[in-house]
């Protein structure tokens, strides 16, 4: 996700670190198949979902923990989605909740709510699920949306249906609970395969991810959206969108878009980015593009095969947040991260792609050079004013979310100081060795949640000073 947009891109090492489980061929996927229909007089969505989880650890599983994303919306949430910062822009009509309620859990012995913030859902099994071994759980929730500008929530002119339904928290000798952050993206998820039904009234156009069969029937109409060995999916929902379409290669392109007087041009830079970047990282994995223009406080917001973009967005920051979320069809969308825990590891890389793309394509106005230099400027001037502040300054970029003292510090430290450490492992290795990098960290780490060491031994093996760089920029060691 980009968080805030300027133009030009202002806007043991690791020892420690998560190895999560690759995500595994289809017989050893999760698959989610969720019926929902949303009822836009209550701002309200009723789903029944069948959960069929596979023991892929080498641990029995006695009780299953699911990410219950919405209850972030609730009152009194001690992890707000959304800062004070941008809640007044985010929230249109004042103070506005919602929530989940999951009503039953078919298959479990029992559940309950539980986490630091009402944000995990455990369902106890009454049988022990050994390794390789399947279940199947049913459950049946509702879904209250807060009136907000946001991934989840009715806006000022679309509906937002992003991280709705209970997720399988991914497991690293445990199952990892996060909480919600203001800062950045929370979510870390495995891929897996969906079959989502989504009924809407049928006077609805519907942004997906996936492929869609749209049927009516009596005033409503079902998207039947399928997408497999995606980390999840999510939908966009309005009355007003239009739409215009091209390709990339073989690749189908759509923008759903509510305002732009310039929407062909902002399609061209979809796909341009989405050809750039298959070119110069690896084919990309899916069967269709999409972007879409929706209510949204900050830049953009990517999931695969579609990317959210704001619809305030200035004519000239349109290229940069479109190639952003692009880039992130790669690192995030096919090779995943602990986000929660090393944002700089994807947001970083997309927000390096994006300067990448811009230099290659001169039209848009800025150069390579110019957004190194952005991002060198603007990173500091926030160190520069946080040490007057403060008096001491702690740049480490390993942290998880909710170490970073707002929206100012996270995207100087995970956007800004990410282009900073590509840009000096490219000086360093030259451009055959660092793009050789990227391309086997896009191969080799394709479906996965890689760790930052995966990424760093794909440069250490093509250079000698790589680990050296990647160690002192993420413990704040580097003078900048």
């Amino acid at each position: 996700m980009r968080k805030i947009v300027c133009f030009g891109l202002s806007a043991a090492m690791l020892a420690g670190a998560f190895t999560f489980t690759a995500c595994a061929p289809a017989r050893q996927r999760n698959s989610y198949t969720i019926a929902a229909e949303y009822f836009p007089e209550e701002q309200r969505l009723e789903a029944v979902m069948t959960a069929e989880i596979v023991n892929t650890s080498d641990t029995a599983w006695e009780t299953l923990k699911f990410q219950l994303w919405p209850n972030a919306y609730r009152e009194g949430a001690a992890y707000a989605p959304v800062s004070s910062l941008y809640a007044p822009a985010a929230y249109y009509n004042g103070a506005s909740w919602g929530n989940i309620e999951v009503s039953s859990v078919e298959g479990a012995a029992a559940f309950r709510v539980a986490g630091a913030d009402e944000n995990i859902l455990e369902a106890e099994l009454g049988e022990a699920l050994y390794p390789d071994e399947h279940v199947t759980l049913t459950m049946n929730f509702s879904v209250s949306l807060a009136e907000v500008n946001h991934r989840l929530g009715v806006g000022e002119h679309a509906v937002n249906l992003a991280n709705f339904y209970p997720v399988l928290c991914v497991w690293d000798n445990g199952f990892c609970e996060y909480v919600y952050s203001s800062n950045g993206d929370p979510f870390v998820s495995e891929c897996a395969d969906y079959d989502v039904s989504l009924t809407v009234p049928d006077t609805y156009t519907v942004a997906h991810t996936g492929t869609c069969e749209r049927t009516l029937s009596n005033g409503k109409a079902v998207h039947h959206v399928r997408a497999e060995n995606v980390r999840d999916v999510a939908f966009v929902l309005s009355e007003e969108f239009r739409l215009a379409e091209t390709s990339a290669g073989e690749i189908p392109v759509s923008y759903y878009y509510l305002d732009d007087e310039n929407a062909e041009t902002t399609l061209a830079c979809a796909a341009e980015s989405l050809a750039y970047f298959a070119e110069t990282f690896g084919e990309y994995a899916y069967g269709s593009y999409t972007i879409v223009q929706t209510d949204f406080p900050y830049g953009g917001m990517e999931y695969p095969m579609l990317s959210m973009i704001a619809s305030d967005l200035r004519e000239e920051e349109l290229p940069v947040v479109v190639a952003h979320e692009t880039a992130h069809q790669w690192w995030y969308a096919s090779v995943g991260s602990n986000q929660f825990e090393n944002a700089w590891q994807d947001e970083g890389l997309a927000e390096y792609a994006t300067a990448l793309f811009l230099g290659a394509h001169p039209d848009y106005g800025v150069s390579y050079e110019e957004c190194v230099t952005a991002s060198e400027q603007s990173y500091r001037a926030y160190f520069s004013v946080s040490s007057q502040l403060t008096g001491e300054q702690n740049t480490a970029m390993q942290r998880p979310l909710t170490d970073f003292s707002g929206e100012y510090e996270y995207r100087n430290i995970a956007y800004d100081k990410g282009v900073i450490l590509f840009d000096r492992l490219r000086d360093t290795l030259g451009d055959s060795k660092f793009f050789a990098a990227l391309r086997a960290y896009a191969e080799d780490h394709a479906g996965t949640i890689a760790s930052p060491a995966d990424l760093i031994a794909c440069f250490a093996r093509r250079g000698a000073h790589a680990e050296g760089i990647f160690e002192s920029f993420l413990q704040g060691t580097c003078v900048i």
